[in-house]
């Protein structure tokens, strides 16, 4: 039971890494520090999507449930839990670089906008 409440806990945290690589950028207007932590955790997405690689949590979890009993899954997390709520299919590459490339594009919208606002006081 414990391994699969840990499962379930770090399927949560792998989401919130996901949503603050797409969209904490947004934290750096009120958080400037922020930044520190925000700029690697956004390239290393970036990376995971770019080159196709399996973030390292993904096995973890799967892991975990495998020692609860469960059955574990193939492919990454992406893949296993966010693409079938959005897309009918399976991850591609094309896909995966398409999420990237969003992950870069929505990141630099807002450090853009971020830095005309800074720059101009």
């Amino acid at each position: 039971m414990i391994y699969g409440i840990a499962a379930d806990t770090l399927v949560i945290i792998h989401l919130l890494f996901i949503v603050f690589v797409v969209i904490g950028g947004l934290l750096v207007i009120k958080w400037r520090w922020i930044t520190f932590i925000h700029i690697p955790a956004a390239i290393w997405g970036m990376l995971i999507e770019f080159y196709g690689w399996i973030c390292p949590l993904t096995p973890w979890e799967q892991e975990l449930r495998i020692a609860a009993g469960q059955e574990g899954y193939s492919g990454d997390f992406i893949d296993h839990y966010i693409l079938p709520v959005i897309y009918p299919s399976g991850l591609t590459p094309q896909i995966q670089m398409l999420l990237g490339t969003f992950v870069l594009v929505v990141n630099l919208a807002i450090y853009g906008w971020w830095l005309y606002r800074w720059y101009r006081k």
